[in-house]
């Protein structure tokens, strides 16, 4: 079973919302995610589901983006704006590129495709469950919390970014490439790696979507975007962040 521990090291189940229209998949989800050991709670509409993951505590949102009253994408872009970063998992019938790159630009984490098999579903989930138990982890041995390069600052723990003290803003994904650069100064990391590593799982073909954070990110931190100080490029590999500022 997947158990995760409160701060007393107790196992408690895991809280998910399911938030999709069709009762048949509500019912198949269920059944498979109380294998899972996890405690389930459904909304049928957008505007129930977004009420109850701004009112709940989750361990992870199911989240399809075809639904009535508002859409998945919006719902997710909403809970991001907020700071809430509640793990997301898309559920749609959409195939096309573009909607799975919006899905995953909108704030989810991950993204599955209907008709899906049973044994991918729980695939993802527990690859999303056992992220998040790898991030506490992390968190609670010796990562850091705050990193700060010149006049950059980045604080990990509250997802604040300032440059030369005022705020900048970012997507969740622009704050997780940020992050893993910036934990790793002068470490060349290729768009594979940077595709498993902040969309946590490989994302084959859809490299162009770490150029796209990549030169949305130089637009909004670096003083001269045709001459970066922050993130470099490293011909022929990828990108990396500037480890001679330290």
């Amino acid at each position: 079973m997947e158990l995760i521990f409160n701060h007393k090291g107790q196992q408690r189940m895991k809280q998910v919302l399911v938030i999709e229209d069709d009762k048949d998949i509500v019912d198949l989800l269920s059944i498979h995610l109380k294998d899972l050991d996890c405690r389930i709670e459904v909304a049928n509409d957008g505007a129930e589901g977004l009420r109850k993951a701004l009112d709940g505590q989750y361990d992870l949102l199911i989240l399809d983006i075809m639904l009535p009253g508002k859409d998945g994408n919006a719902i997710a872009q909403k809970l991001r704006a907020l700071d809430d970063y509640t793990p997301i998992l898309m559920l749609t019938a959409k195939t096309e590129e573009i909607d799975k790159v919006l899905g995953l630009e909108s704030g989810a984490d991950d993204y599955i495709t209907k008709p899906f098999g049973v044994r991918e579903f729980i695939a993802r989930v527990k690859a999303i469950f056992r992220r998040m138990e790898q991030d506490t982890k992390r968190s609670d041995e010796d990562d850091p919390r705050q990193v700060s390069y010149d006049n950059l600052h980045i604080d990990l723990e509250k997802r604040k970014v300032t440059l030369d003290g005022e705020r900048i803003e970012l997507t969740p994904k622009e704050f997780d490439l940020l992050a893993l650069l910036a934990k790793h100064p002068g470490r060349s990391y290729n768009r594979d790696q940077l595709l498993n590593d902040v969309w946590g799982y490989e994302f084959s073909g859809y490299e162009h979507t770490v150029n796209s954070h990549i030169n949305r990110l130089r637009s909004k931190i670096e003083p001269d975007v045709s001459n970066p100080k922050y993130i470099l490029t490293t011909w022929g590999i990828g990108y990396r962040f500037n480890d001679e500022m330290e």
